[in-house]
């Protein structure tokens, strides 16, 4: 039987900022970074609206866009980001599920595991004394 290998991220400006944050910030922060990347292609002002549950396709993207997000988001992140993702679920919403689900998995995961232990382990301290 084989285990799963856990990749570690590269480390780039954008990582390093999302380990500095504290876990529940990291989200915001990481959907930020993908929304403004996504309105750089769009040519939009940052203070535009960009929809994070519309198909790219109706916020106006063509094929040749999205791959251009993508390589801007591996560029920032440091990982390969899938191609089959992005063109089968084609949302902001749903690509922040599969950045923080299984590409940065340990940063949006290690913590409140070790959280809930931690928690768990002082119920059962009080629960003991």
């Amino acid at each position: 039987m084989t285990e799963a290998v856990v990749a570690v991220p590269e480390t780039t400006p954008i990582i390093e900022l999302l380990r500095s944050l504290p876990w529940s910030e990291r989200r915001d922060a990481l959907e930020g970074v993908v929304v403004t990347e996504f309105k750089n292609i769009l040519l939009m002002d940052e203070d535009e609206y960009l929809s994070t549950d519309e198909s790219y396709f109706q916020l106006g993207f063509t094929s040749l866009r999205i791959v251009e997000v993508k390589q801007r988001l591996e560029s920032l992140l440091g990982f390969g980001v899938s191609t089959n993702v992005l063109f089968n679920s084609p949302t902001i919403e749903k690509l922040m599920d599969y950045l923080t689900g299984e590409v940065l998995v340990d940063l949006f995961d290690a913590v409140p595991v070790a959280a809930a232990a931690g928690v768990a382990a002082a119920g059962t301290e009080t629960a003991l004394a």
